[in-house]
């Protein structure tokens, strides 16, 4: 059982949901990345999204772009995020790691090549931004005969068809993107996203976690209250791009976030 299988089951029997941070790998700086990720899960996070940095992010809204351009400013790379990786599962065995990202440094590194160092780099689950499922037939197959959750993005607008087709060639959890438009837009419409999920738990058993509009305690618990996770990216990211010059403060605001919304959750 892979480990994002093993945490959700865990969460289930315990009756409590994951808490799922994004953050860019490389932003403000390569030295605050893995540092980061273990302070977070002192805070108790259940899955780590680590950002891929890219140059044309389509999906993001301006504060995840400008955490990719600050990034990559610092010669971030998809290697040099696997890196990291690396480096954080040295010394944490029991968190799960999904790389969230675009496919074009995937191609670049070439399919196989890249599934084989995911494997090396420990990573639990792999979720490209831009990949649909009539084209990630190889990769999934790759990513899956590694150890490697494949996972897939659903909207609010995806059909039974899409559902269907995304539930069986994905695994780890399904991310629901809550809103039409670009990470941090928006505010949730709960009964509108509650509704959506009762049709993809229809055909699917997979843990859906909802992200796109996560962005304080309150939100946090709503989500908890219908899905099996929530992701918050962009809040956190703000703290960030607020304290550049402060990244201890980035990391204790960062802290002190993710604190409340777990406090929210479990309540």
């Amino acid at each position: 059982m892979s480990r994002l299988a093993t945490k959700f089951e865990a969460l289930a029997k315990a009756g409590r949901k994951a808490l799922i941070p994004f953050i860019t790998a490389g932003d403000p700086h390569p030295d605050f990345t893995v540092s980061m990720m273990h302070a977070m899960v002192e805070a108790g996070v259940d899955v780590i999204e680590l950002g891929v940095p890219f140059s044309d992010p389509m999906a993001d809204g301006p504060v995840i772009q400008r955490a990719s351009e600050r990034a990559l400013a610092h010669k971030m790379s998809l290697r040099r995020t696997l890196q990291m990786a690396a480096e954080f599962r040295k010394t944490d065995q029991q968190t799960p790691v999904v790389l969230m990202g675009y496919l074009n440094p995937i191609e670049a590194m070439g399919y196989e090549d890249f599934a084989n160092a995911a494997q090396r780099a420990d990573i639990d689950g792999v979720l490209t931004v831009d990949l649909p499922p009539e084209e990630a037939v190889e990769c999934c197959a790759l990513l899956k005969s590694r150890g490697v959750d494949p996972i897939f993005l659903l909207a609010p607008n995806s059909s039974d068809e899409r559902i269907k087709m995304m539930a069986a060639m994905g695994s780890g959890y399904i991310y629901y993107v809550s809103l039409k438009g670009v990470t941090g837009a928006g505010h949730l419409n709960i009964q509108d996203v509650e509704a959506k999920l009762q049709q993809i738990k229809a055909s699917t058993s997979v843990p859906i976690a909802i992200g796109f509009g996560v962005k304080d305690a309150e939100t946090a618990k709503l989500i908890a209250g219908i899905g099996d996770g929530a992701v918050v990216g962009s809040a956190l990211i703000s703290k960030i791009e607020a304290n550049l010059d402060e990244p201890e403060r980035a990391k204790d605001e960062i802290i002190a976030l993710l604190t409340s919304m777990r406090r929210a959750m479990d309540s």
